[in-house]
């Protein structure tokens, strides 16, 4: 009798599951589109295999387009920058922050400046950047808008568009190195991982382009699921994507983000990027 019952409680488990359908999710646009979909169908598969269902990466556009389709329940995760991820859990309550980048805790964004400028790399603010042009990456980046533009707020006193002759947003980290790069901005602010993955593919030319500031860390990329998944999905599917984005070991699935590992993150480990989204007037803006 006992079998029996165990056996109709495993088969009353896998229809919950069977029942709930695919589990979606998506990434904030921080790089061009063919290596987003290279990076995450990868996960996607690994996702399927370790929890037992159907899971399929969605793309989209922008950062506010991940946001959005977090809100309007077309994905349940998130790989999500700081400003995004507390854009959304802000949105729809009990939602988390679950698994972070080993290195996201200590997060940091380079000033790039063209060669023709003559800056050089200095520990202090570059204060000689005031009066040039300046190109943020996407508006919703928490590495390519968010802290940069609180650095300079803090450094001026002023707003950007006061500080420098002209203000852009490139859209993407990659963009604005290229945009620096050939002289169509001065001046930028990007991600250092996207420089470090650029560099390395061989896409930076270090006679027309340099880093000229590294900016204080703060806490950037994480992974955020929707509250209701245990409901949708089954009791204790939170715990299980969690469990399987912290297992993640492969070498190949990890260099992609990049990331040395995944490690356990809270929505109070972002407490620093609400205050400053608050602070800077950028929290409730959408790019």
């Amino acid at each position: 009798m006992k079998k029996v019952l165990f056996a109709f409680a495993v088969l009353l488990s896998l229809a919950s599951f069977a029942h709930a359908g695919t589990f979606t999710f998506t990434a904030i646009p921080d790089e061009d589109e063919a290596r987003l979909r290279s990076r995450f169908d990868k996960v996607a598969v690994y996702l399927s295999k370790q929890l037992g269902i159907d899971v399929k990466y969605v793309p989209v556009k922008s950062y506010g387009a991940s946001v959005a389709a977090f809100m309007n329940n077309q994905v349940q995760l998130a790989w999500f920058g700081g400003l995004s991820g507390v854009r959304a859990r802000v949105r729809v309550p009990g939602s988390e922050a679950i698994a972070q980048g080993e290195e996201d805790p200590v997060f940091f964004t380079y000033f790039i400046a063209n060669a023709s400028t003559g800056l050089n790399e200095g520990k202090d603010f570059p204060e000689a950047i005031k009066g040039l042009t300046f190109t943020f990456g996407s508006k919703g980046s928490t590495s390519g808008r968010l802290m940069p533009e609180y650095f300079i707020r803090k450094h001026f006193g002023k707003s950007p568009d006061e500080v420098f002759k002209t203000v852009g947003f490139s859209g993407d980290h990659s963009k604005t190195i290229q945009l620096v790069q050939s002289g169509a901005y001065q001046v930028g602010a990007i991600n250092y991982k996207a420089w470090e993955n650029d560099l390395k593919d061989g896409k930076i030319d270090p006679a027309k382009v340099k880093i000229i500031w590294k900016t204080p860390t703060y806490p950037d990329y994480q992974w955020s699921i929707r509250s209701g998944v245990d409901k949708d999905f089954g009791p204790g599917f939170k715990d299980r994507v969690a469990k399987a984005l912290l297992e993640m070991k492969d070498p190949d699935l990890l260099a992609s983000f990049p990331r040395k590992s995944f490690i356990p993150a809270g929505n109070a480990d972002y407490q620093m990027i609400l205050d400053v989204g608050k602070e800077t007037g950028l929290l409730d803006q959408d790019d």
